[in-house]
C-alpha cells in the first residue's frame, strides 16, 4: 500500500485525478489476497479510494488554484449534475456485476485516450456554447461512471472540458475540483451502501476500509502538492499526449483485470 501510494498521489497532481484509476486495481488485489469475502472485493476497493480521493484531491486543487488554472464558475454550473449521477452510479453499484461494466469502461477509456492524443491544442479562449443540455447530460454520464469505478471523474472530465475550449492546464484544474465534489459524494453514498447491506467486512466502516484509508491519506497529500506543481513546468502539448498515453496505460490494466475475472 505505501509503494502503491506514492505513485498514486503523483499522478492525482499531475493529471487532476483523484488517484482511483491506480488505487481501485491495486486495492482490488490486495483485497483479494486478503481473502476478503468476493462478492464484495470491488465494492470495497471502490469505496475505499474515494475516501482516499477526498483530502488527496483537494491538495492538488488548492495547488492548481495558486497558478490560477481552476475555474470555479463552470463547477458551480457543473458539479450538481456530477452530483446527481454519483449519487445514481453508487446505488447501482451496490448490486452490480463488475465484469461487464470493467469492459465497457476499458473501451471508454481507451476511447478518451486517443481523443487527447489527437487533439489540436486550440489557441482560442473558453467557448460559449457549453450550455445548459451538455452540462446535464455529460455531468450525469461522468458522476454516474466515476461512481461505479471509484475515481474522481478527471478520464472524463479533462476531454469534455478541452473539447469545450479548455487550455489543458486549466481543464485538468478544474477537474480537480469536480473530483473532490465526486469523491466526497461517492464515499457517502459506499459508505452508506455498506452499512446498509450489513456487509460486515473486516476492519471497515460500509464499503471504506479503514488501514488502507489511513495509510494512503499521508503519502498521496504529499505527492499531490508535487505532481500539481509539476504540471506547470511541462510543456502543455506534451502534457496532453503524455495524459493520452497514460489512459492508454489505465485501459490495458483494466482489460486485464476483466480477463483474469
Amino acid at each position: 500500500m505505501i509503494l502503491t501510494a506514492i505513485p498514486v498521489g503523483f499522478f492525482a497532481g499531475l493529471f487532476g485525478i483523484g488517484g482511483g484509476l491506480i488505487t481501485v486495481p491495486f486495492l482490488f488485489f490486495i483485497f483479494d489476497s486478503l481473502n476478503i469475502n468476493q462478492d464484495y472485493l470491488m465494492h470495497l476497493a471502490v469505496g475505499t479510494s474515494f475516501a482516499i480521493i477526498i483530502p488527496t484531491s483537494l491538495i492538488s486543487v488548492l495547488t492548481h488554484k495558486k497558478h490560477g488554472s481552476v475555474d470555479f464558475s463552470i463547477i458551480k454550473k457543473y458539479a450538481i449534475f456530477v452530483i446527481i449521477g454519483v449519487l445514481s452510479g453508487t446505488a447501482f453499484a451496490a448490486i452490480l456485476h463488475t465484469k461487464s461494466l470493467l469492459l465497457f469502461f476499458t473501451i471508454i477509456v481507451y476511447l478518451l485516450g486517443g481523443y487527447l492524443l489527437n487533439l489540436k491544442d486550440k489557441k482560442n479562449k473558453l467557448k460559449t456554447n457549453f450550455n445548459l443540455f451538455p452540462r446535464v447530460s455529460l455531468g450525469f454520464v461522468s458522476g454516474f461512471i466515476s461512481a461505479t469505478m471509484g475515481i474522481g471523474g478527471a478520464v472524463m472530465n479533462v476531454p469534455i472540458l478541452r473539447y469545450f475550449g479548455y487550455p489543458i492546464n486549466k481543464a485538468i484544474g478544474s477537474a480537480a475540483a469536480i473530483g473532490s465534489v465526486i469523491s466526497l459524494f461517492g464515499a457517502m453514498g459506499f459508505l452508506f451502501t455498506g452499512s446498509y447491506l450489513k456487509t460486515d467486512l473486516p476492519l471497515s466502516i460500509g464499503f471504506i476500509n479503514i488501514p488502507a484509508f489511513l495509510i494512503f491519506i499521508p503519502i498521496t497529500m504529499v505527492m499531490a502538492r508535487v505532481g500539481a506543481n509539476t504540471v506547470h513546468k511541462i510543456d502543455k502539448s506534451k502534457l496532453q499526449r503524455f495524459f493520452g498515453i497514460f489512459l492508454y496505460v489505465v485501459g490495458t490494466i483494466f482489460l486485464y483485470r476483466y480477463l483474469s475475472i
